[in-house]
């Protein structure tokens, strides 16, 4: 990860913007380039879910209670039928845990080639935490977002889920190095992008499956 921040870092002094902040951008870019088809998968399958929930709902309602199994094999079929992979948001998030961690340790004692060149507008250097703690309120505002945008049904955990995890990324992002933090940001505004056009590609199909 050391390495490859500090490439990048080259290729923004080559282009007359020589900063580490440019490059862990371009970083976070590049990174959501590699995982954009599992991304892209994973963020389809939530609009289906989102799409086919009164389906579901209809399917609870008649089974619940009477056969619990029958219920399951019935939800299942209807995710087989409309190529929806419920696990599909896992894979993603278990591939960036080791990048998140590779990069919060690279950054903790990074070796800059150039110092004057790891601050950014408010920021006197990407290792310490946001002093003002301006990344982690637009971390935890921009997870709330993303969030909002896939959640699935109203059900009381995922409307927990959708207040506590934007708390705790913001938590999360005061105590670790800005640079991070910024990483985090970035991620999340490519993610609530991609996903506005992969909801707006979708969109049509919405009133076909609930009037299925």
């Amino acid at each position: 990860m050391t390495w490859l921040l500090n490439n990048l870092y080259y290729l923004t002094s080559i282009v007359g913007l020589p900063s580490y902040a440019l490059a862990i951008i371009l970083l976070t870019i590049l990174i959501k380039l590699i995982l954009h088809p599992l991304t892209q998968k994973q963020m389809k399958s939530m609009v289906g879910m989102q799409q086919i929930q009164p389906k579901i709902k209809e399917i609870q309602d008649k089974w619940k209670e009477k056969d619990p199994q029958k219920m399951q094999a019935e939800i299942m079929k209807l995710y087989k039928e409309h190529n929806i992979n419920p696990a599909a948001g896992c894979l993603p998030l278990l591939i960036q845990m080791p990048i998140l961690i590779a990069l919060y340790r690279s950054l903790f004692t990074f070796d800059y080639v150039n110092p004057a060149h790891a601050t950014f507008f408010w920021l006197s250097n990407l290792t310490d935490r946001d002093p003002y703690f301006i990344l982690p309120v637009l971390a935890a505002v921009s997870t709330y977002f993303q969030s909002k945008m896939t959640m699935t049904t109203s059900e009381p955990t995922q409307r927990m889920m959708l207040y506590t995890m934007p708390v705790f990324i913001g938590w999360i992002s005061a105590t670790v190095p800005a640079g991070l933090a910024m990483y985090w940001v970035v991620f999340n505004l490519a993610g609530i992008f991609q996903q506005y056009i992969i909801n707006k590609q979708t969109l049509p199909l919405k009133g076909e499956v609930g009037g299925k």
